[in-house]
């Protein structure tokens, strides 16, 4: 399978810093950026100073905004915010090299639907094979060749050196950026949608002035959630055990790096919602998913307290005051089943 030209559909932080990891990977780069003077920018000064200022970008990296541009590309990485997945699959399909893998690198669950985004990138361009690209990776980090390692996850019966998964592999692995290999992509995509929900209420409670006990709690009683709700959509126990799900969610829990944590803990030192929405040029992908998360979890009937206590602050108006009393209220129970209990029931073994 030759996957010599990648196209990066997404000019954000992420999916700028790809572009690196990519034609660090020794593959010819097509950057696709939704307007046309970001584009010149990029090519003209080889930065994109609007979303990753201060990176210089290998100057072979072409930046378009053109999708036609991308008609040559035999690898596509889908790297918009996870509300335009299906409007951009929609505007790309005519444009894409037939049967090019799709590397679904956007988090979140689609509002309305409860898709995960490689279902939706899988309805919309059906003729095209779907991996997904997630784990604990700054953007920033990333592009300055940091040590970096993720989880690449293709249909199961893929997940093989000889497959779609090892050709993949290949593809995006460099000497400082190791992918490993999954055969769960349910597993992998719940662990990036819900960990940035988590992020925020660990965001609220260190602008509250709460410690790191709280934060430890968080997270390990978020990863409980997460946990729950991945076996109940079909995933594997084991994958949140990993880098698409514990590796993700510590990272993202405890830095102001992450866009997620950095906006809870603006929350918690009583800023609003809406004003700091409106005053960011990336997208908080927790607080557009809060809702999404919470509703699907509804459906399966999982439990996700700190997830729904997020979704009462953001989208039901609910004050924060009684958010964390809410929370610290609960009745008291045991700890989750054990691991082998919660992978019996997601039908795999360890």
């Amino acid at each position: 399978m030759d996957l010599t030209n990648a196209g990066i559909i997404g000019g954000g932080a992420w999916g700028t810093a790809l572009s690196t990891a990519m034609h660090r990977a020794g593959r010819s780069v097509t950057l696709w950026v939704r307007e046309t003077e970001a584009a010149e920018q990029i090519n003209s000064l080889h930065e994109n100073q609007v979303f990753l200022p201060g990176i210089r970008l290998d100057p072979s990296i072409r930046a378009t905004s053109e999708m036609a541009d991308l008609a040559a590309c035999d690898l596509i990485l889908l790297v918009v915010p996870s509300q335009f997945v299906r409007s951009t699959c929609r505007d790309a399909a005519p444009h894409l090299k037939k049967r090019a893998p799709i590397i679904v690198c956007a988090k979140g669950i689609e509002t309305g639907t409860g898709a995960l985004m490689g279902e939706v990138v899988q309805a919309e361009l059906p003729d095209h094979p779907v991996a997904v690209l997630s784990g604990p990776t700054f953007a920033a980090e990333v592009a300055d060749n940091l040590p970096t390692a993720i989880t690449l996850a293709v249909a199961e019966d893929e997940a093989r050196s000889d497959g779609l998964g090892g050709a993949l592999l290949q593809a995006v692995a460099s000497l400082h950026f190791r992918p490993y290999l999954s055969g769960d992509i349910v597993g992998t995509e719940v662990g990036g949608a819900a960990k940035n929900v988590i992020a925020i209420a660990c965001g609220i409670a260190d602008g509250l002035g709460f410690g790191s006990n709280t934060r430890a709690a968080l997270i390990t009683r978020g990863l409980a959630e997460i946990l729950r709700f991945a076996v109940a959509r079909g995933g594997r126990a084991e994958t949140l055990l990993g880098l698409a799900g514990l590796g993700d969610l510590t990272l993202t829990c405890s830095s102001t790096q992450s866009r997620n944590f950095s906006f809870g803990r603006a929350l918690g030192q009583g800023q609003q919602a809406d004003d700091l929405l409106g005053n960011r040029n990336s997208v908080v992908e927790g607080a557009y998913n809060a809702a999404s998360v919470v509703t699907a979890a509804r459906q399966l009937g999982v439990a996700m307290p700190i997830c729904e206590a997020v979704n009462a602050l953001l989208h039901e108006n609910v004050p924060l005051s009684v958010v964390v009393e809410g929370l610290m209220e609960r009745p008291m129970r045991g700890e989750a089943p054990s691991l082998e209990q919660v992978v019996v029931r997601s039908g795999h073994s360890t």
